[in-house]
């Protein structure tokens, strides 16, 4: 049953959805809005692969059941704390009727339902998902510790597989393009990638040589040492505003950020 929702505003979009009854939608704790009274609201460590969005009873029960159902758990909870994400999710279930749920990022700007067929995974920067349906499994994906030491915002990845909505988040405006209509390849900023589909390798390469130019890429370009690849056939999102950039632009407005005109290497970063 496909998730009916309407993506709704504009500077700081928010996504409202209207549960059938007995649907299940969930989210990552902190992304939750306002719900209609008929709506249920249950906070589980277990994502829908775990426990689920609709408990599995009875497939390996007794004590064995039950160990194995708290091991799955506790690898899951584990996973997001390294990831560095939410360690809970709220599941949200219409009951007597329909019901409505409304949901928001943390970030100014656009928010984009994705629908998966079961036969492509999607993959996602942290802190982009908001909700799903409780068909969807939220997984976390490692790019690889070469990619993601070099690329920093690319080491942990959300993935999304199943069946139905999921709902992302990013900061700014949001642009889709497929590698393959610019030949096989782009190379973008490391905070721009919001999304992309199975299929689209992702990578991180170094700006420029070891050389003059190189250097003046890091340290006057604004981009550090790195860019990030995406190739191959397929969609991929990207963003316009990145967090470091609007974590730099508030800094400097509270008058703490002492980057001047350089940028690059020499940028104040937050935190």
């Amino acid at each position: 049953m496909t998730l009916k929702q309407e993506i709704v505003g504009n500077a700081m979009q928010m996504a409202v959805v209207n549960l059938h009854p007995g649907q299940t939608v969930y989210c990552e704790a902190g992304k939750f809005l306002f719900k209609t009274t008929n709506v249920t609201m249950e906070t589980r460590l277990s994502g829908p692969s775990g426990s689920g969005g609709q408990q599995q009873g009875g497939s390996g029960g007794g004590m064995g059941g039950l160990l194995r159902q708290a091991m799955g758990t506790a690898m899951q909870v584990g996973q997001r704390m390294l990831a560095g994400e939410s360690l809970a999710f709220q599941y949200f279930t219409a009951e007597g009727g329909e019901g409505t749920v409304g949901f928001a990022g943390v970030l100014p700007g656009e928010m984009r339902a994705l629908e998966l067929d079961g036969t492509r995974a999607w993959f996602a920067e942290k802190d982009a998902f908001v909700a799903a349906e409780s068909t969807v499994d939220f997984g976390i994906a490692f790019a690889g510790g070469r990619t993601g030491m070099s690329g920093g915002e690319g080491f942990v990845l959300e993935k999304f597989t199943g069946h139905g909505t999921v709902i992302i988040a990013g900061a700014g405006n949001f642009i889709d393009l497929n590698p393959a209509d610019f030949g096989g390849r782009i190379e973008v900023d490391t905070g721009c990638v919001v999304a992309f589909e199975e299929g689209i390798e992702y990578g991180v390469q170094r700006v420029g040589g070891l050389n003059r130019q190189g250097l003046m890429n890091a340290v006057f370009g604004g981009e550090g040492l790195s860019l990030a690849t995406l190739e191959g056939n397929g969609r991929v999102i990207l963003q316009s505003l990145t967090i470091e950039s609007l974590a730099n632009a508030l800094k400097k407005a509270q008058g703490g950020d002492k980057q001047g005109p350089t940028g690059g290497l020499f940028s104040t970063h937050a935190g």
